[in-house]
């Protein structure tokens, strides 16, 4: 009997993928603007968070954030 495949799920909707690379298009054009400060963003990362950003706020699917931990001590 053949070995069955491990079906894989996608973890990004295409409605995410899409404003991603919108905000890396317009961060390479340096138009992108930091949502708080206003400043013009300059880290491909950081458009990629933008970009994710909207997503989640539109509806698209998209993972939610990573949690911050709580030190122990």
């Amino acid at each position: 009997m053949p070995a069955k495949k491990k079906g894989t799920k996608r973890r990004y909707g295409p409605a995410a993928q899409k404003s991603v690379e919108r905000a890396i298009h317009k961060e390479k054009r340096g138009t992108l603007k930091s949502g708080h400060s206003g400043k013009t963003v300059k880290s491909r990362e950081q458009a990629i968070a933008i970009g994710l950003s909207e997503a989640r706020k539109k509806g698209a699917k998209v993972p939610a954030p990573p949690k911050k931990r709580k030190k122990t001590s």
